[in-house]
């Protein structure tokens, strides 16, 4: 067998950390990994502008609690450290250099935020430490050449884009086109995506484009310009606050354009309903995971074991919040990941898993949906679907949709 030495350090917390196990004979590295625990860190915003998405962390937490009480993944328990970065990027770096530098996690895990984990990007791949399934739909996570230590999960927003304009497209095609969207790297990836698909008639269908910062109080003055500007039809790319905002403003000053929401904002819990569910009716978005409020779903094999989960670990969360069934997926995946590296966790061995998924089949995601990766392929989903938002619930319509991308 091979001889291994316990290195211990000292938190800056004072207490102990756990004791990071260097593999001599060779040049792979196990950090955050013992005998009896796998140490996973993980940043969200629990607070901030963006704090709706904190419920994602939350069933993170749930989830690998319950994974603790099956026995853990191969004999090891896992150690989940979530700590809140309140959306802000210069925050995230703080806490990412503490899991990575103090805590010595083994990876990270699903950190959220496209502006965040692009303050990052570069220095986990210094460090070399594997930053798996991040919680953003941003193109550059496929970018497996110049950063092959981060990988994206969700269909990007660029191929969420070119859905949006092709069915514009097709449906209406003189439509006069409003875009507003989050003046960050989140953003900006749907001009590109919509780009992409329009080509020389991007120009011909946007007839005004509009930015707000994820500091601003509101985006009311955003709206009436939009409304003024005669377009029929509205692309909104924001996060919940904003996007909450946007439905009821528009829905308050008479505007009825055809109205597209970015998937990240699609949750009856955190969005529509705040908004006044009535309010969205006509809304679409385009979706891979299964929705709660859909009654297509209502006996379904796959959304019965996520509620069997929510109400055996999280029995108070709001199950009209999409981002505890997206939490659910995600951490599957990581776990079927930590499955595949068997005894060996080296932080090589652990990015390797990831980038060799092959048809993962996730009892939430959309049925035809499957996860697959590979050294040269970052996106581990490709399609989506459109979906109608009614007043109470999200209905599928058409077929799956790959993007271009």
């Amino acid at each position: 067998m091979m001889k291994r030495r316990v290195l211990l350090s000292a938190a800056a917390t004072g207490l102990l950390a756990t004791p990071m196990i260097w593999r001599q004979a060779g040049a792979q590295t196990v950090v955050g990994v013992t005998k009896t625990e796998i140490k996973i860190g993980h940043t969200i915003p629990y607070s901030g502008p963006a704090s709706a998405y904190g419920s994602g962390g939350k069933g993170h937490t749930g989830f690998w609690k319950m994974i603790n009480s099956q026995g853990g993944v191969n004999g090891r328990k896992i150690n989940f450290i979530s700590l809140d970065d309140g959306y802000s990027p210069p925050k995230t770096v703080e806490q990412v250099r503490r899991l990575v530098e103090q805590d010595e996690v083994a990876c990270l895990f699903n950190p959220l935020g496209t502006p965040n984990n692009s303050a990052i990007q570069k220095y986990v791949n210094q460090k070399k430490v594997p930053t798996l399934f991040v919680a953003t739909g941003a193109d550059k996570w496929g970018d497996y050449k110049n950063f092959p230590w981060i990988m994206g999960w969700a269909p990007s927003y660029q191929i969420e884009a070119q859905i949006y304009a092709n069915h514009i497209s097709k449906i209406k095609p003189n439509a006069k086109v409003a875009l507003i969207y989050q003046n960050d790297d989140f953003g900006k990836d749907y001009p590109l995506g919509l780009k992409a698909a329009w080509g020389a008639q991007y120009d011909k269908f946007i007839v005004k484009a509009l930015t707000y910062e994820v500091t601003d109080a509101t985006i009311d003055s955003q709206v009436v310009s939009l409304r003024d500007s005669g377009a029929d039809t509205l692309i909104t790319v924001a996060t919940p606050k904003f996007a909450a905002q946007m439905i009821r403003k528009v829905y308050d000053i008479g505007w009825k354009p055809l109205h597209f929401l970015s998937n990240v904002s699609a949750s009856a819990g955190t969005v529509l309903i705040p908004a006044g569910a009535e309010k969205g009716i006509g809304i679409i978005t385009a979706t891979y995971g299964k929705d709660p409020t859909d009654p297509t779903w209502a006996n379904d094999k796959g959304m019965n074991e996520w509620r069997a989960f929510m109400k055996q670990n999280l029995p108070e969360a709001d199950m009209l919040d999409t981002s505890y069934v997206y939490s659910y997926g995600v951490c599957l995946t990581m776990l079927q990941t930590l499955r595949q590296c068997g005894d060996d966790l080296s932080r090589e061995n652990i990015m390797r898993q990831a980038a060799n998924l092959k048809d993962l089949d996730i009892p939430t995601v959309l049925p035809g949906i499957k996860v697959n990766t590979s050294p040269t392929n970052y996106h581990p989903m490709r399609h989506m679907q459109l979906s109608n938002w009614t007043g109470t619930s999200w209905s599928l319509f058409g077929d799956l949709i790959e993007g271009a991308g």
